[in-house]
């Protein structure tokens, strides 16, 4: 870039955008990068604190804020992910529809080290809403070396660092357990939780099987559901280390394979999921999911109704952020829990 004198700028193209701020009525471009200098605009530009404004000189080896933003923004880049317009090397990326929010932090982190450049994105793995803000990028000279943009897509190769994958619709069966409610000694009072959470996807409640304690009838219940075209199974009632509480060994003799029972999550450390032989899960839900505001319940929900198949070093890494405060107001998920 060439410096020269304000006053002189006349019939010269700027090389960046000119910020302008009035306090609590804008904040933006006055200028944009390309735009002609006419004699008008001196005071203006002078108004802003540029005595002194920088034009374009061509040099190869280098790359405009602009032009290297696009290609931070292409390393980010996935399916239902819309940019904003470029300005002052930023890029904002906002979402096409609802949908659980990915990031690769490995590949995030190797970006960000090279300096120069940056990617901020909201937390992964959690679910956002069409329209909601995903990530920002940015270059943060005003030039930056062609071959720094070279070395983060190096650091990002393979797929985008980015995904959003869409909520799919799901058919769900409830077994309800426990003598208690299968006598109609208390009210069911979990189902309806469990419905409340459900109705923020897209999802068709197939049917409720309630059982007593007996261990046939609800193997036989979570069976029944997956030939009804359950796509997931939730078990509710049974499932501490109670020897009367059947419903960790009814979902294993139900299930293929076991993921996990237990999770280091507060709420919710006596969580199963299991899956079926054709990878449909069966959750069992501890008895704190009917009664606490947000559970290991909040956290695993978004993610299957997303598709994904969770293994156990999936819910071991909750540990870190798996303990909810209980705050006087929640503001899940805009908070720790589960980060």
């Amino acid at each position: 870039m060439k410096r020269i004198r304000t006053e002189d700028a006349v019939g010269q193209v700027l090389c960046h955008d000119i910020t302008q701020i009035i306090r609590g009525v804008k904040k933006g471009p006055v200028f944009r990068k390309g735009h002609v200098i006419r004699e008008e605009d001196v005071p203006v530009l002078l108004s802003v604190g540029k005595d002194h404004i920088y034009i374009w000189e061509f040099n190869e080896n280098m790359l405009h804020e602009n032009d290297a933003a696009q290609i931070l923004f292409e390393l980010c880049r996935n399916r239902y992910m819309s940019p904003s317009e470029v300005k002052e090397g930023k890029i904002e990326l906002t979402a096409d529809c609802d949908g659980l929010f990915k990031v690769d932090r490995e590949r995030l982190l190797r970006v960000n080290s090279l300096g120069e450049m940056m990617i901020a994105t909201r937390q992964g793995n959690t679910a956002v809403k069409k329209g909601d803000k995903l990530a920002g990028t940015r270059i943060i000279p005003l030039l930056i070396e062609r071959e720094k943009m070279e070395r983060a897509k190096e650091a990002a190769a393979g797929a985008p660092i980015l995904q959003l994958l869409p909520f799919q619709k799901k058919r769900v069966g409830i077994v309800t357990t426990g003598n208690e409610v299968f006598y109609h000694r208390i009210e069911d009072s979990f189902t309806p939780v469990i419905i409340e959470k459900l109705s923020e996807y897209e999802t068709e409640i197939i049917g409720q099987e309630l059982c007593s304690d007996d261990l046939e009838m609800e193997i036989s219940a979570i069976r029944k559901l997956l030939s009804m075209g359950a796509e997931m199974v939730i078990c509710t009632g049974g499932m501490s280390v109670d020897p009367d509480d059947r419903t960790p060994y009814s979902i294993r003799c139900a299930a293929e394979r076991v993921v996990s029972y237990g999770a280091p999550v507060l709420p919710g450390a006596m969580f199963m999921l299991a899956y079926t032989k054709d990878e449909i899960p069966i959750l069992g839900l501890p008895g704190c999911v009917m009664y606490a505001k947000r559970t290991i319940f909040d956290l695993v929900l978004p993610r299957l109704m997303a598709g994904e198949i969770l293994e156990k070093a999936e819910i071991d890494r909750y540990g870190e952020g798996g303990l909810c405060l209980n705050c006087p107001v929640c503001t899940f998920p805009n908070c720790g829990f589960g980060k």
